[in-house]
């Protein structure tokens, strides 16, 4: 069975391992300076003591011809007494050993130069590890050396020395555990605060249910902390901003991200914008934690498909529109030559098909030797039934010059602008209102004006009429992507979009590279 330690369990066993090895090290430490204590106490009585023994006259006459064993012995076994030593014992000049149950055998003398004429003092091995003292027993005659006196002091065992440091030990090791102990259990309270009371293992376990759920939701899910850094990103927000490597940490400027995508809009639900051609729903709340701003979370879905199937159907509903109003019209005109007819009004009836019959070809006239391309020319003759049946009045500009088809994409391209530009100049005006088309070939461009006679765009708007989602028309926040898709169709062409009041100018180069 394995044990679970709470965190403040854990805690507690590492500071208890810690006083254990500070314990420890501590022991060391007392150790080595006892053992140097000891040296330096014990030392200085020892040289004393032997130098005192050596000096007597007792010594010195046993030490002179015949020894006196059983004097010398006596005398050592004296001194031992009076100075504490473990043992006190008497050489020859040849270093044998006088006194002592090892009689007779010569001394440990190690490195000693003591039978030179010189004390010395050092460690060797007697019954043990032992410090010992050398002094030389020097013939008053001569002055050489008679024999050695060797005083010496057994090192206390460790289990000695550990018994004689027990006390302390005992008592760093209780302290030690009582500041661990206290501390530990203040450390994971504190620690406890800022994880919401959770463990260890449940928040390994949270940190792993997130990362499988942030990245088994299909929607995008971005975070963003107060300074506009992204803290969190799953798979399907990294494909959707077309973002790449590590992006926790870095701003959404280095990413190529505009801020106000992500920052801006926070009260506006499924807010749609439009970001490198894809066409987004983002829904963005912000993150408050006790009380302080933590920044932000917004989710994102891909409405590209769904906007395109839109605007197909957009494209079908003012195809639907235009043959409406035309048809609207076709039935008005027959409803008043029928009615002239019935009246017998022949002539007015003639004079009335010619007169509506020159109207129609007038304005296809004009559009077509202005405009030589068929799709562009085929729209602004629908559009201008469209206006008319709204009592607007739809004009091709004189300065209106065309005069060579373009290719298929910029075709294309140009029926979307100029598409857009007049439903939402028709949307601007009202009735006995104009509309006026401007469209020239400048040769390495084509530029397109339609001005209206409405109020046009306030000054303080220009910049922003452009940007994903916003309008200034009431709505259930799913407008405001006309002129952005504009835009965007005239940017990826290499040309641009600018306003004036009510005049928006567009310009879309003919030799560009076909967006992808």
């Amino acid at each position: 069975m394995r044990w679970k330690f709470s965190l403040a369990g854990q805690f507690l066993v590492l500071q208890f391992g810690i006083v254990l090895l500070v314990v420890g090290a501590v022991a060391a430490v007392s150790l080595a300076e006892a053992d140097a204590a000891f040296r330096r106490d014990q030392g200085a009585k020892l040289r004393s003591s032997a130098e005192n023994l050596a000096a007597t006259d007792v010594i010195r006459a046993g030490m002179s011809g015949v020894p006196w064993f059983d004097a010398l012995a006596a005398r050592a076994e004296t001194a031992r007494s009076v100075s504490g030593a473990s043992f006190v014992e008497l050489t020859d000049e040849g270093g044998v050993l006088l006194t002592g149950p090892e009689r007779g055998r010569p001394a440990a003398l190690a490195d000693s130069g003591a039978l030179t004429g010189r004390a010395w003092l050092g460690v060797v091995e007697h019954n043990g590890r032992a410090l010992v003292a050398h002094a030389p027993v020097l013939d008053p005659e001569n002055g050489g050396v008679l024999g050695l006196v060797m005083v010496g002091k057994t090192y206390p065992t460790l289990p000695e020395s550990l018994a004689s440091a027990t006390a302390d030990l005992l008592t760093y090791l209780l302290l030690g555990s009582v500041l661990g102990g206290v501390g530990s259990i203040l450390l994971s309270r504190r620690i406890k605060r800022q994880t919401l009371g959770l463990e260890p293992v449940e928040i390994a376990g949270l940190v792993e249910h997130r990362e499988a759920m942030l990245h088994g939701i299909k929607e995008g899910l971005i975070g963003v902390d107060p300074a506009g850094h992204v803290t969190l990103a799953n798979d399907e927000a990294r494909r959707l901003l077309g973002l790449s490597g590590e992006v926790n940490g870095r701003t959404l400027r280095s990413l190529g991200v505009p801020e106000e995508l992500l920052t801006g809009g926070s009260d506006e639900p499924d807010r749609v914008v439009v970001h490198d051609s894809r066409v987004l729903v983002l829904n963005r709340m912000p993150v408050v934690v006790r009380g302080r701003a933590a920044g932000s979370v917004t989710t994102l879905r891909d409405r590209t498909e769904l906007t395109s199937l839109e605007r197909e159907l957009d494209l079908s509903r003012h195809t639907t529109d235009t043959l409406r109003a035309q048809a609207h019209e076709f039935t008005n005109r027959l409803h008043t030559i029928s009615g002239l007819v019935q009246l017998g009004q022949y002539d007015e009836a003639v004079n009335f098909i010619i007169t509506a019959g020159e109207l129609h070809n007038a304005l296809n006239h004009e559009v077509q030797s202005r405009i030589a391309d068929p799709a562009l020319a085929a729209l602004i003759i629908a559009k201008a039934s469209v206006a008319s049946e709204q009592h607007v009045e739809l004009r091709v500009a004189e300065e209106t010059s065309m005069p060579a088809p373009v290719g298929d994409r910029l075709a294309a391209d140009l029926v979307t602008v100029v598409g857009n530009l007049i439903d939402n100049a028709l949307d601007a005006v009202g009735p006995d209102g104009w509309v006026s088309v401007a469209v020239r070939d400048l040769g390495d461009e084509i530029e397109v004006i339609v001005t209206d006679s409405g109020a046009g765009v306030a000054q303080e708007h220009a910049d922003k009429v452009f940007s994903s989602g916003f309008t200034t028309k009431s709505g259930d926040g799913h407008r405001g992507l006309g002129l952005a898709l504009i835009s965007r169709v005239c940017t990826a062409r290499g040309g641009g979009i600018t306003v004036d009041g009510s005049a928006f100018t567009a310009r879309l180069p003919v030799d560009a590279e076909e967006p992808e």
